[in-house]
């Protein structure tokens, strides 16, 4: 099969695609000019072929490493940006400089974060999987430095100052994220058939990583959830937002009257850890509760130091020793702090 063009709905670009010498392919023409799109596609043919006599990293352009990468099934969030933007750029031109300042030109004004997340990462991932066939050179693109913020977690007294002034269904969906460590997207994702009330458990299926979990359910959170259950049927969603966006104005509107300080969905993820962390559980125990992989990363992001400063006084035994201090604890805390 040859390349064929195509318009997508309601573009007036013409877009190529097929298969060319065993090859599938796809991209743009950038042209309107359905005559100059035909030419360009003869041409694209013509260097398809003649890379079986001088090899791949000669033509392969960055249109046919992404093609490849979508036939594999990877990712495809942040995809067609990148694409639009390289197009049939020859992937041996790229460096890892280009692809530095096309994150700056795709996105101005946005954080570090949203480069690398969203063009740096995504990019690299198209170029490393046309390497991994043998295709062209692999590459490796330093990330922009990050501005680490310290993030604001959720505790307690928040989270029942939160449910006292809002619905019951928002303040089930904020003690669960708070309780379980949900994600907001896992937690909008609860089926009813995922909850276990004789057990007191709940199956979250973890979007991030691709993996489930079993989350124990407190008995504040187990009266939370079933005030809202009514006659649900098992694949009802528990919790009815469709979107973080939905619940969103609601959130704000709840955080004002309550007078309390306003913080996001993950500050309740934040807030698991961090009052396990101060309550004296070691980092792996948190890590394996609230599904996060990796134990030192629990301890660095999730960490807090305690305020307060007369803490001091339990080195020579002048003050009750905390449950935050269980010397087990610190062993496991300080060890993985000088890893």
């Amino acid at each position: 099969m040859s390349l064929k063009i195509y318009r997508r709905d309601g573009g007036k670009i013409w877009h190529y695609r097929g298969s060319v010498n065993g090859q599938r392919l796809r991209g743009s023409t950038s042209t309107t000019d359905k005559t100059k799109a035909k030419r360009k596609v003869s041409k694209i043919e013509e260097d398809t072929w003649k890379s079986d006599i001088d090899g791949p990293q000669t033509t392969l352009t960055f249109a046919q490493a992404a093609f490849l990468y979508r036939q594999a099934e990877k990712s495809d969030r942040f995809l067609e940006p990148i694409e639009d933007y390289w197009r049939d750029t020859p992937v041996k031109t790229i460096t890892d400089g280009a692809i530095r300042q096309s994150s700056v030109s795709l996105y101005p004004n946005v954080a570090a974060a949203t480069r690398n997340r969203q063009v740096i990462v995504p990019t690299q991932a198209i170029i490393n999987h046309a390497a991994s066939m043998n295709l062209c050179t692999r590459i490796t693109v330093p990330r922009f430095k990050i501005e680490k913020k310290e993030k604001a977690p959720a505790t307690w007294p928040w989270v029942s100052a939160f449910m006292d002034h809002s619905s019951a269904h928002l303040g089930a969906l904020c003690c669960f994220m708070f309780l379980t460590a949900a994600r907001i997207s896992e937690a909008l994702d609860l089926r009813w058939k995922d909850i276990d009330f004789e057990d007191n458990t709940a199956l979250i299926r973890e979007t991030k990583v691709a993996k489930e979990r079993i989350a124990h359910l407190p008995p504040v959170l187990v009266a939370a959830i079933a005030d809202i259950q009514g006659d649900r049927e098992p694949d009802e969603k528990v919790f009815k937002y469709s979107s973080r966006d939905t619940a969103k104005p609601q959130w704000r509107k709840v955080i004002k009257r309550a007078g309390i300080k306003y913080l996001s969905y993950h500050s309740c993820r934040h807030g698991f850890a961090t009052s396990l962390l101060h309550k004296g559980i070691d980092p792996i125990t948190v890590a394996r509760l609230g599904g996060w992989e990796d134990a030192t990363h629990v301890l660095k992001t999730y960490g807090h130091a305690m305020q307060d400063n007369t803490l001091a006084n339990i080195i020579v035994g002048d003050a009750p020793k905390p449950a935050a201090a269980s010397d087990t604890n610190l062993i496991a805390l300080e060890k993985l702090a000088r890893n």
